[in-house]
């Protein structure tokens, strides 16, 4: 079943002589259990695609549906929903909150969804599966990268969503980490969930179970 399944996605930034299209009418189907790897140039709308699937930005036409939502029929709270509950999100920059451990990164989602008892068992238990708890209550300054992704990573799943969208997650990691994250994710995907990984990084396209490229706004095999 496609948890992402989009069509004709078309997405153009400035106007003019200016303008610049970086998805002309691009196709793409993700299922659960799936983990795809989008490849491209920097700047070939790699980060565009996630965030146009993930609700951060909106297509200027085509359509778009995850896990069972139309995007182009959404309200702002459904916007709000689709983020909260749906979908996960990892960056190449970690973004945790530097004043908050890293437990109480993982956690903090899970106070605008969940209970907050339940929200922290299921942090915890994220952290625990993540081999992190000997360092779950430092700040993000004091770890190595690979483990504030791995931190992110948890994060981006404390609300168990749908699909989990990663965007250049091992780009900031030497080799170690970023195989330590890239098992991690392929593991996400095997657990059911849809992962869809814009990357430069050959070894997450040889672990992921298709690569598709971007390349002049079209997506292909």
């Amino acid at each position: 079943m496609n948890v992402v399944s989009a069509r004709g996605l078309t997405k153009t930034y400035g106007r003019g002589r200016a303008a610049r299209k970086v998805l002309d009418a691009a196709d793409l189907d993700v299922s659960g259990g799936e983990m795809v790897a989008v490849a491209g140039r920097s700047g070939s709308g790699k980060s565009t695609l996630l965030h146009l699937i993930g609700g951060l930005d909106r297509p200027d036409a085509g359509t778009l549906e995850v896990a069972g939502s139309r995007l182009d029929r959404l309200t702002e709270r459904g916007f709000t929903d689709l983020r909260r509950h749906q979908v996960g999100f990892i960056f190449q920059f970690f973004h945790l909150v530097p004043e908050l451990t890293g437990e109480e990164n993982v956690a903090m989602p899970t106070r605008l969804v969940n209970g907050h008892s339940s929200g922290l068992a299921r942090a915890r238990a994220l952290i625990r599966e993540l081999g992190l708890d000997e360092v779950s209550g430092r700040l993000p300054h004091t770890l190595s990268g690979g483990e504030q992704q791995r931190f992110a990573i948890a994060r981006a799943l404390v609300n168990e969503p749908a699909v989990l969208l990663a965007d250049e997650p091992t780009g900031n990691l030497d080799a170690d980490a970023a195989r330590t994250v890239l098992r991690h994710l392929r593991a996400v995907a095997s657990g059911g969930r849809a992962v869809l990984l814009a990357t430069h990084d050959e070894a997450a396209a040889e672990i992921a179970d298709r690569v598709v490229h971007l390349d002049g706004g079209r997506l292909r095999a």
